[in-house]
């Protein structure tokens, strides 16, 4: 019985999309359905990598079939990453509607991929509009980088401060969580990244040591949105449970990068670091409250 559907990309090799999320959900215990929007022998930024995007019409498909099977029996989130295009995100929303449609009160945690600091947007032109638009308001909870926040905020983040009030514009819009997986602004430490989380009951920010990579792995996203999507579900939205579910997912990525650097490779160490993942706590991550 499924519990978590999760849409996104998939490669043969390495570790991005759903081939960064669903083994790490599995291990924290949650059966996952995963549908691919695409199969790349490997993740683009290698510069070479083959394979097809599939259509809209396909994922359509494949979904028709699991409701056709299961009816979504069991099914308490949908989770979504890297769309590629307009027709894609449709798709993801008519299989929302349909499983909201069986289940009222099933989450959908949108990663709003899109683009990066320094590199700006990667996806097709028109894609973020949609993703503000449609996905957005659509979404429990959202997990913006921070470039993409300040996109769909429309506004410059350079200070806590500016990072909070364009969380709270994202949660006008829909989500009831903000979850923003990369922060660096005017009172940041150098040697040190933090996320923040936002809620109507609060606001609240970790940080952890900054870990360098030369080339900086991928999927790193994919991992953080599919591991905060976890804890949101088992310790729920209100009160501190994102907040404690932020701790969580700041200690596993820790570990995971610490892992990643330690084996002298470009993607993920996943398979080394599962355990210590399903193990990781909040307790040994330090949470400032914001507000």
């Amino acid at each position: 019985m499924s519990e978590i559907i999760s849409i996104q990309s998939h490669v043969a090799y390495g570790y991005v999309g759903n081939r960064a999320a669903v083994f790490p959900l599995q291990r924290l215990g949650w059966d996952v359905t995963a549908v691919n929007t695409v199969q790349f022998s490997n993740h683009t930024g290698y510069g070479r990598f083959t394979g097809e995007v599939f259509s809209a019409a396909h994922i359509r498909e494949v979904v028709d079939g699991i409701e056709a099977l299961t009816g979504f029996a069991g099914v308490r989130a949908l989770l979504t990453g890297y769309m590629g295009d307009q027709a894609t995100g449709a798709a993801v929303l008519d299989a929302l509607a349909r499983l909201r449609a069986a289940h009222p009160q099933a989450l959908y945690c949108c990663d709003p991929v899109m683009g990066d600091t320094g590199r700006g947007f990667f996806v097709r032109d028109g894609l973020p509009q949609w993703m503000r638009d449609h996905a957005l308001p659509a979404a429990d909870i959202v997990t913006p980088n921070q470039f993409e926040l300040a996109w769909l905020a429309d506004r410059d983040i350079t200070t806590r401060d500016d990072a909070v009030t364009a969380a709270a514009a994202l949660r006008r819009r829909g989500p009831r969580v903000v979850l923003v997986t990369s922060l660096v602004v005017d009172d940041s430490q150098a040697d040190r990244i933090a996320m923040l989380v936002d809620t109507a009951d609060g606001s609240w920010r970790v940080s952890t040591p900054l870990i360098h990579f030369d080339p900086p792995p991928n999927g790193a996203g994919d991992f953080t949105a599919a591991v905060f999507l976890a804890g949101c579900l088992e310790l729920g939205l209100g009160g501190d449970g994102p907040a404690r579910a932020l701790a969580r997912t700041a200690a596993a990525v820790r570990i995971l990068f610490e892992a990643t650097q330690a084996a002298g490779g470009r993607e993920l160490a996943l398979i080394s670091a599962q355990n210590e993942i399903a193990a990781a706590s909040g307790d040994t991550v330090a949470i400032e409250r914001l507000r």
